[in-house]
């Protein structure tokens, strides 16, 4: 397990993303050799331009909705594992680009498994969907893996679909042969560099950057909350039994925050004003016009700590504290790359995650982060 990484072939769709980003300097810590094909990044600033991620990785600046580009990057890369978290991620956009939305989180997900089905070589596949990809009736019960698929805006029924995507590849081609396929379905993730527009931590992190009163909307909404790094924990966990070969972790994997984590809109955003400290202004209400999103969503994780041992490392206050702590930084001049960087090390202690570094790379990574 300590050198599961190390050299390893991998590939990252969406890397020059939030989510993405991260993922692609931990893997580089473990001594993985990453290429990352995707869109040009999201938004200005990012992560992965502010932490210089270009630089320590292959970046390959592609479309999933291209067949023929997912076919040529596979098949140059020939990678072992693939990562595919590229995606249009926000609700409301789904709303403006419905077809667009479909077309990447569908077409573009069964674009990157018909690659792995064609090129031979790649044992493990890892498709990120999201909590959003279940039916929700708006009830108290979390959702658990074995839940029907659904969603009532364009975004959260292309998860769903996207889920009976990777269902029906992995049942009609992969069963015998080919890879290991695994989708996992995350919470809101939350973390520095996070620069998305229509997003509410980021939202937030602008307003009080700018002495500005954040609008709020859907103050009573609760969502399960996590910092990015439980999540990608719990990916890199799934991806190496997959590379193990052990196919019963072939499944839909939930990785969510503790129960008492899943908090209101209003919560979250009076503990960033009281971690922000000076400057923070009082939310406004936002007035205006706003789709349907679901007001209640909550998951069942207990499958995942079960089977895999994995379990939340952070509470949400403590999750809250490192973003605001990371933009803080950030904004004082201090380097992008050496705070996520730092961020991550940390994570990796206080979660007893500390034999996913190899030796080889322990050392590197703490000169690199001191």
């Amino acid at each position: 397990m300590s050198a599961a990484w190390e050299g390893r072939r991998v590939l990252i769709t969406g890397h020059t993303g939030f989510k993405g980003s991260w993922l692609s300097l931990w893997l580089h810590a473990l001594g993985a050799e990453v290429t990352g094909f995707a869109l040009a990044p999201p938004t200005r600033p990012s992560l992965f331009e502010q932490a210089r991620i270009g630089d320590l990785i292959t970046h390959v600046e592609g479309d999933v909705r291209d067949a023929a580009a997912v076919r040529a990057v596979v098949e140059a890369t020939r990678p072992e594992a693939i990562f595919h978290l590229a995606a249009q991620p926000l609700v409301r956009a789904s709303y403006d680009d419905p077809v667009g939305t479909y077309a990447t989180n569908v077409m573009g997900t069964a674009h990157v498994l018909e690659a792995a089905r064609q090129v031979p070589g790649v044992g493990a596949v890892v498709c990120v969907t999201s909590d959003k990809c279940y039916e929700n009736r708006e009830w108290v019960w979390p959702y658990r893996e074995s839940d029907p698929m659904g969603g009532h805006d364009p975004y959260s029924s292309s998860k769903g679909a996207a889920e009976l995507v990777i269902a029906a590849w992995r049942r009609s081609f992969f069963s015998e042969a080919g890879p290991l396929v695994a989708s996992v379905r995350a919470g809101n993730v939350i973390g520095g560099g996070d620069w998305a527009e229509d997003r509410l931590i980021p939202d937030l992190v602008r307003a009080f950057e700018a002495g500005a009163a954040p609008l709020i909307r859907s103050p009573d909404a609760v969502r399960p909350w996590q910092h990015v790094l439980e999540a990608l924990g719990g990916y890199l966990m799934i991806a190496e039994r997959l590379l193990e070969g052990d196919s019963r972790f072939a499944e839909g994997w939930n990785f969510g925050p503790s129960d008492e984590d899943a908090r209101p809109v209003s919560w979250i955003v009076e503990r960033m004003r009281a971690a922000w400290g000076e400057g923070a202004s009082n939310s406004l209400p936002d007035t205006g016009p706003r789709p349907h999103e679901a007001g209640l969503l909550r998951l069942d994780c207990s499958k995942a700590r079960a089977a895999l041992g994995w379990q939340p490392a952070l509470r949400l206050e403590q999750a809250l504290e490192r973003v605001v702590a990371w933009h803080r930084a950030v904004a004082a001049g201090k380097d992008a790359r050496r705070v996520t960087l730092a961020q991550i090390a940390d994570y990796i202690l206080l979660s007893g995650a500390g034999a996913w570094i190899p030796p080889a790379r322990a050392g590197e990574a703490a000169h690199s982060i001191g």
